[in-house]
C-alpha cells in the first residue's frame, strides 16, 4: 500500500450537513451513507458504498488522528471503530474513505487514511491488530439495528450523551443487533473460512471481515 498523502478536492464540502454524535460512530456512518446519496454524493442506490466496523477478539485497536485523543498524534485505543468506504467509478482515486471522528481530510483516499489512521507499518503487539468486517451498505441497511444499550452502564445511565433523534431500527424489524456486527475475530477473517468473499460482500448480513483494508479494496473489489 503506498503511502500517499494526497487528498481529494473538497474545499465546497460542507461538514456540517452530517450528522456527527461523539461516541455513536456506527449511527454517523449509517446516516452518512444516507446523505450521500440524497445530496448525489453517491449512487442513489447506495451501491458504492460500503460500510466497514473496526474491532478484534479484545476490543483494543488503536487509531490515529482521532477527535477525541489529547495527544498530539492523535492516538485512541477504541474497543470499536465504523468508517465508510466509497468506491468511485471515475477519478483520480477509486476508493475514498470517510471518518467523521477523524481530524484527518474528509473524504480520503484510502491508501492515505491506512497509512496515516491504520499505520500498519507501525510495530504494534499482535492483540491491537485490527480486523475489518466490510458489509455493503444496502445490506446494512437491510439488517443493522442499534436501539443504544452498549451506551449505558451497569446502572442504566448514559455513559455517553445519545443522539436527539430516534434509535435506528433495521428495515426488516431488528430492534438491536450492533453487537453482532463488532464481534470480530480472527477466525472470521477471508479466506480462513472458505467463503465466496463476493457473495459474502453483496448478500450476506455480516459481510466479509479482512485483516488487511487495503489490500482488500484493491484486489477483491
Amino acid at each position: 500500500m503506498a503511502s500517499t498523502t494526497s487528498t481529494v478536492e473538497s474545499s465546497d464540502l460542507d461538514v456540517s450537513q452530517f450528522r456527527h454524535t461523539p461516541f455513536y460512530c456506527e449511527e454517523n456512518v449509517y446516516f452518512l451513507c444516507k446523505k450521500l446519496c440524497t445530496n448525489r454524493m453517491g449512487d442513489a442506490r447506495e451501491a458504492d458504498l460500503f460500510v466497514v466496523f473496526i474491532s478484534n477478539e479484545k476490543k483494543q485497536i488503536p487509531l490515529w488522528h482521532q477527535k477525541t485523543s489529547k495527544r498530539a498524534d492523535g492516538l485512541v485505543l477504541w474497543d470499536y471503530h465504523v468508517i465508510c468506504v466509497q468506491r468511485k467509478k471515475e477519478g483520480e482515486f477509486p476508493f475514498l474513505v470517510w471518518d467523521l471522528d477523524s481530524t484527518l481530510p474528509l473524504p480520503l483516499p484510502l491508501g492515505s487514511y491506512v497509512s496515516q489512521a491504520i499505520r500498519p507499518s507501525f510495530q504494534i503487539s499482535p492483540e491491537f491488530q485490527r480486523l475489518f468486517r466490510i458489509i455493503h451498505a444496502p445490506i446494512l441497511f437491510r439488517h443493522f439495528a442499534s436501539d443504544r444499550r452498549h451506551m449505558k452502564d451497569s446502572n442504566g445511565n448514559w455513559m455517553a450523551k445519545p443522539p436527539d433523534y430516534e434509535a435506528i431500527v433495521a428495515e426488516d424489524g431488528t430492534i438491536h443487533n450492533l453487537n453482532e456486527y463488532m464481534e470480530i475475530k480472527a477466525a472470521d477473517v477471508y479466506p480462513n473460512n472458505n467463503i465466496d468473499v463476493r457473495d459474502a460482500i453483496f448478500f450476506r448480513k455480516l459481510g466479509v471481515v479482512t485483516n488487511d483494508l487495503g489490500e482488500f479494496f484493491s484486489q477483491i473489489l
